[in-house]
Formats: structure tokens, sequence, C-alpha cells
């Protein structure tokens, strides 16, 4: 296995990712029975050289509900019937949500609404409450 290319600054060596085998469930009747197509990434993303502070602290917190407690990444593939197209197809996965993880977030710019927005939202407003109002038995006292 080839070490995997996330963006222009970062690889990941493929001795830091473990690959494990694993019978898939599903439909294929004998198929599925006999071989163990399902494959199964890990990557300790708290222990990892390849990774800075901030690379680790976005990875978790984008990827936490794939992180285990040890700070491990679990990612399977089993949507093939070949262990070698589920192995390219989990690898790529990583891949992807590795990149999207670590890459910079534009910081969001504050705007205004409009002078007509407000008004079309108060007018608004104003109708609702009138038919609110509208709605209302008539008050006994008058």
């Amino acid at each position: 296995m080839d070490d995997v290319r996330i963006s222009d600054g970062l690889v990941i060596p493929a001795a830091e990712l473990e690959v494990a085998f694993a019978r898939a469930g599903g439909p294929g009747g004998q198929h599925v029975n006999t071989s163990s197509t399902k494959v199964e990434l890990r990557f300790d993303v708290a222990g990892s050289p390849s990774l800075d502070d901030a690379q680790r602290a976005a990875i978790t917190a984008h990827l936490g509900n794939r992180i285990t407690s040890e700070g491990v990444l679990v990612l399977t593939a089993s949507e093939h019937r070949s262990q070698t197209r589920n192995r390219e197809a989990v690898i790529a996965r990583f891949a992807h949500l590795v990149a999207e993880a670590v890459r910079p977030r534009r910081p969001r710019r504050r705007t205004r609404p409009s002078r007509a927005s407000m008004r079309r939202r108060l007018e608004q407003k104003r109708r609702r409450g009138e038919t609110k109002t509208l709605r209302q038995p008539p008050d006994p006292s008058s």
C-alpha cells in the first residue's frame, strides 16, 4: 500500500494506516460466506506524527463521531465484492474526509439586513398581529 496524499502539505505514510479484513454481511450467498471482503481502516489521529496540533484538532472536531475514545479514526467499506476494490474505496474515503476536515475555513463576514427587508419583516409582523387580534372573541365590557 502506498502513502496517502491528503493535500499539498500533508501525506499520511502507509505505516500509520492499519487495514484489517472481515466477512461482510448482507446478500451474496456463498461468496459472502467464504470471503473476507469487508475492509476496516484504522488511523491513530491522537498519536500520528504526520499531523500537527491544528490538523489533529480539526480532524477530531470534524470526524468526532467516527473516532474512538482512544483517538483512532475507524472507517469501513463493504460495498464491493472484491477486497481490493473495498480497500481502494476506504482509502479514497479516508483521504477525502481528512482533506475536508483540515481544509481552512473562511471566516463568516457579518452583514446587516437591508432597510427594505427590515420594512417587509415588520409589515409582515404587523399583519400577523392583526390576524390574531381579529380571531379573539369580542370584549364583553364594551
